[in-house]
């Protein structure tokens, strides 16, 4: 209150979080940000976090203007810091945020970032051209080339491999696979050379980094012309390594998996104009796995499109199937289609 009596609301800044628990402020930013927002990050998370927020939110009978307005203030705080931080490091960012909040308000910053701003081996990287990244790695022994994968998004991971030659992204795929540990002044030593300005490595102890899981991330983000290319040299090279990264790699052919049920439920999000040109490119057990679980009119009217579209370029194939590979994979995730792997054991209505 006023003087006069009037009621007059704080400043985002001069109101304290302290005593909102971590899980309640980001409860809180969920239910701000919306549900299409908050969906897509509830997607990133594990199936415990997932839980544990979710009731969360639940739990947030009635917010008060002064709640909402510290835990929006304090993520602007944060996202500015981490932004200072990516460009320019942890020094970078303390300078900024104090020219920008001042000295005291810099160090409560950072100390609630916490060990999330500790600096990542190849961090400049994750930022940086991945283009510009190939072009000077380009004539490195693979195993250096895996290493560095190993440690970026798979999506600059993808472009990276995709600038090499055939045999070379085999033998980079099989390291990166194969892949379990290694030292930090083996990382450190790759990682200077790569960009002066990239971070050192926090601790001594050996960090587990690449695997199969590394190599699915970057195969399923790869063209399919590269990926194909990878799987069956791998066969010849490697062929146990090659059955183990294809039970965990979904493709186009492996719609022959998925039961009927889960076609029919995929069938009604794939687009009609993909589903002709992806399966001018398929062999004729997909073909009919898609015809059986049509009606006999939409199937005619598919097969007659195919038929009349006349040659497409390969190119137009991938792309029209890997769409559809992308759409199986977020059913799958969802829990709305089944694939039956091999190796996986059977359901049982």
């Amino acid at each position: 209150m006023d003087q006069e009596g009037l009621y007059t609301p704080k400043k985002p800044e001069e109101i304290s979080t302290l005593e909102i628990s971590g899980k309640s402020k980001a409860a809180i930013l969920l239910i701000f940000l919306g549900p299409d927002t908050s969906g897509a990050i509830l997607q990133s998370l594990s199936d415990n976090e997932i839980e544990a927020l979710t009731i969360e939110i639940a739990k947030q009978r009635k917010i008060t203007t002064e709640d909402k307005l510290a835990v929006l203030f304090e993520f602007e705080q944060m996202m500015m810091a981490r932004k200072f931080y990516s460009e320019g490091g942890l020094e970078y960012a303390k300078h900024l945020l104090e020219k920008t909040v001042g000295p005291g308000k810099t160090l409560e910053i950072l100390a609630k970032m916490g060990t999330s701003l500790q600096i990542q081996p190849f961090e400049a990287a994750r930022t940086a051209d991945p283009t510009q990244i190939a072009t000077l790695i380009q004539n490195e022994h693979p195993q250096t080339v895996a290493l560095i994968l190993a440690y970026l998004q798979p999506a600059k991971s993808a472009v990276i491999l995709q600038s090499m030659t055939p045999d070379t992204q085999v033998e980079i795929a099989k390291r990166l696979a194969l892949m379990d540990r290694t030292s930090p002044e083996i990382t450190k030593e790759i990682e200077n050379y790569l960009e002066e300005r990239l971070s050192s490595i926090i601790g001594q102890d050996f960090t587990s980094v690449g695997g199969i899981d590394s190599l699915i991330g970057v195969l399923n983000a790869v063209e399919r012309a590269t990926e194909k290319n990878i799987i069956e040299t791998m066969e010849v090279q490697e062929p146990s390594l090659a059955e183990e990264v294809k039970k965990r790699l979904f493709v186009f052919e492996d719609v022959v998996l998925i039961d009927d049920r889960s076609l029919q439920r995929l069938l009604k999000d794939i687009d009609m104009k993909d589903l002709p040109v992806a399966l001018k490119g398929a062999t004729d057990e997909v073909k009919e796995k898609f015809f059986k679980n049509m009606s006999k009119r939409a199937a005619e009217m598919l097969k007659e499109e195919m038929t009349y579209m006349g040659p497409v370029r390969m190119r137009d194939v991938d792309q029209a199937q890997q769409r559809i590979v992308g759409i199986v994979k977020k059913l799958e995730t969802a829990g709305e289609v089944v694939i039956s792997r091999p190796g996986e054991e059977e359901l049982i209505g």
